[in-house]
């Protein structure tokens, strides 16, 4: 029966192609990344939960993760293999990030099976960005400044959303039990597709890095398909990467007024004589699941300087939308870094940003944080002056 379930679906094109093969060793390739900064903060705020607060001053942000890579490669051609990721930091309780098999060759493409991201947000492009700074295209910025909701700022912040990050999803779903394939790239074009039963947001029953143990399709969003292209290329000194990607789920929540959630994203990048030059846009849709609908760009420009610097600019802006109430909420971020690189697989990083997120709401329910606080008409912003050392390995 076991073997049988893993050779149905895309996994048995995989399956079928697989021959009598002689002895071979395991590649037991690990590896991850440290990324730690240390930032002074000058903060200012006029919510409620924040009111009387003092954030500036100096405070330090670690992300970090461990990843096995164990994988096989075949007689056939084929290889097999796992990818689990550990987070080295326990915010959110996640241990085990994304945690996945994987089946690729060079005619069959890539298989994933397991929790991980959609194939649409894996192919998605953006501005580009110099490493060594805090990652504005992305709610890391929140380990220093609290703009969130839940940290009684005033932002509905949603990891995966477009308000804060072009890096999407549908309904803000992360790392949930899917299947994902990726062609082969034929001179530089990668199409991908994804299906996930369930989403671990908006009543579904899939957690990150979990199993589903049975999806109820009467209940919550399920059957989450994704769809992204991407096309990357090097010609006459000139690199050129673009995106597009389009995502749904199915709404089995029975609620009036709702109906089936979308994301989609563009992007793209240029690079020539070391300038590189890039932006994305993205919205979710949230087919009134959410209480917001949320849209956003980034905008950015790096440049490799002759030896080991490189320095860069960028921005990104996001929007909430209340669903049929007015209300609105805007998050702005500007960022100038410069790093160098030390050796291999480390880099030193010296960065600015500034950071700021307003609502101006008419009924304001929208906006309410993690302790009951409305945030309509208020403001959160701040500006950090850091220093970064990242380690890859």
């Amino acid at each position: 029966m076991k073997k049988q379930l893993l050779c149905t679906s895309a996994i048995a094109l995989g399956c079928a192609m697989v021959a009598p093969a002689s002895a071979q060793e395991w590649n037991m390739k690990w590896g991850g990344f440290h990324n730690s900064h240390v930032g002074y903060v000058d903060h200012s705020s006029s919510t409620a939960a924040q009111a009387g607060a003092d954030f500036d001053g100096v405070d330090v942000y670690t992300n970090a993760e461990i990843h096995f890579l164990p994988s096989i490669t075949l007689d056939n051609g084929l290889t097999f293999g796992v990818d689990v990721q550990y987070e080295a930091k326990t915010n959110g309780g996640a241990i085990v990030d994304e945690s996945f098999m994987f089946i690729k060759g060079d005619t069959l493409g890539k298989i994933e099976l397991g929790n991980e991201n959609s194939a649409g947000y894996k192919l998605s492009v953006a501005a580009p960005q110099v490493g060594g700074g805090i990652g504005i295209n992305s709610p890391s910025i929140s380990g220093f400044v609290p703009i969130s909701t839940g940290a009684g700022g005033n932002l509905p912040w949603l990891f995966r959303d477009a308000g804060i990050s072009s890096y999407t999803e549908v309904l803000a779903n992360n790392d949930v039990p899917r299947i994902s394939y990726y062609t082969p790239s034929f001179n530089g074009l990668t199409v991908g597709v994804s299906y996930a039963a369930s989403s671990n947001t908006g009543g579904g029953s899939g957690v990150n890095a979990g199993n589903n143990f049975g999806v109820n399709r009467n209940v919550g969003t399920n059957d989450i398909f994704d769809i992204g292209v991407n096309y990357s290329q090097s010609f006459n000194g000139v690199d050129l990467a673009l995106s597009a990607r389009w995502g749904t789920a199915s709404n089995d929540t029975g609620l009036a007024g709702t109906s089936d959630p979308e994301v989609w994203a563009i992007g793209g990048t240029i690079g020539v004589a070391g300038f590189t030059f890039g932006g994305s846009y993205a919205e979710n849709d949230n087919g009134g699941l959410r209480a917001f609908d949320s849209e956003g760009w980034s905008l950015g420009a790096t440049y490799d300087i002759a030896g080991p610097w490189a320095i860069g600019f960028d921005t990104y802006q996001g929007e909430y939308k209340g669903v049929g109430n007015g209300d609105k909420a805007e998050y702005e971020a500007y960022q100038l870094v410069a790093s160098r690189t030390l050796g291999a697989g480390v880099r030193w990083g010296v960065y600015a940003a500034y950071i700021e997120g307003t609502v101006n709401a008419n009924a304001g329910a929208t906006f309410v944080d993690g302790l009951g606080n409305n945030n309509a008409n208020t403001s959160t912003e701040g500006t950090v002056i850091g220093t970064s050392i990242g380690l890859s390995f």
